[in-house]
């Protein structure tokens, strides 16, 4: 059988810190996901069939297949099969996966993590990503206000001030029994339409205001449902604030 190589002239070696299977999913890695890649290592199928269940492996496993040069492992392509079994789960089931990462990675209990885990599902190849990927829902991250200058959605920071303060104005007059995710998509996808501006020109704002990041799973409207009337009107207020105070003194290096 052929070796397992970390590159072409290197076996895999936990004495050179190369990852045990352990340590694979202690990185946020499945077992399952992890178990279909390894057979895949020196092994080929007689179709492109890359994601196999434990009973599909046993079924079309032939020992004739296994190839006789070395495998070269790469994370990359574990990486890749890793997000496409989180994103086959169900939505219950991958709520249920996340939910140890997830919870120690929030600091208000009261954020509603099936909402989050709706938003993650898409985006997330690896459990340990959750961590960073959920950061800007525990506080505003730092930003500087360029970021309200973007060219694909046509933003300038003098056009995102308006926005914000119109789409503090909606998200305002949303009752708190009326607060949810239909509500809110309502509310805020009129704005563009009756500011005769491109979605793009209004949640872009918004989503930089009540996140502070260039690239957050979900958006503006996502976000500012799970966030809720009280945190997304506090960051918006001080992104307006902001904005105002360096568009008066022409900086937005801030």
């Amino acid at each position: 059988v052929p070796p397992v190589m970390k590159d072409e002239q290197h076996k895999l070696s936990k004495r050179n810190g190369d990852a045990s299977f352990q340590d694979l999913l202690a990185k946020g890695y499945l077992p399952e996901a992890v178990i279909n890649y390894l057979a895949l290592l020196g092994w080929s199928p007689e179709t492109e069939q890359e994601i196999y269940t434990m009973d599909e492996l046993i079924e079309h496993f032939d020992v004739k297949r296994i190839s006789r040069s070395p495998a070269i492992f790469d994370i990359d392509k574990l990486t890749w099969m890793n997000g496409m079994y989180l994103r086959a789960m169900d939505l219950e089931t991958y709520h249920e996966t996340i939910l140890p990462w997830l919870k120690p990675a929030l600091k208000n209990p009261d954020l509603d993590t099936m909402e989050i885990a709706k938003i993650l599902q898409p985006r997330i190849d690896k459990l340990s990503d959750i961590p960073e990927a959920v950061d800007f829902f525990n506080h505003l991250m730092d930003h500087a206000l360029e970021m309200y200058r973007h060219k694909k959605m046509k933003s300038t920071p003098e056009l995102a001030l308006k926005a914000l303060k119109e789409a503090r104005s909606v998200i305002e007059g949303i009752d708190d029994a009326d607060w949810t995710e239909e509500t809110v998509h309502e509310k805020l996808l009129d704005l563009p339409k009756k500011m005769g501006l491109k979605n793009g020109q209004v949640l872009w704002p918004v989503r930089t205001a009540v996140t502070g990041k260039q690239f957050t799973p979900g958006g503006a409207i996502e976000i500012v449902n799970i966030l809720g009337k009280e945190e997304s009107l506090r960051r918006i207020d001080r992104g307006i604030a902001r904005l105002e105070e360096a568009l008066a003194g022409e900086d937005l290096s801030a």
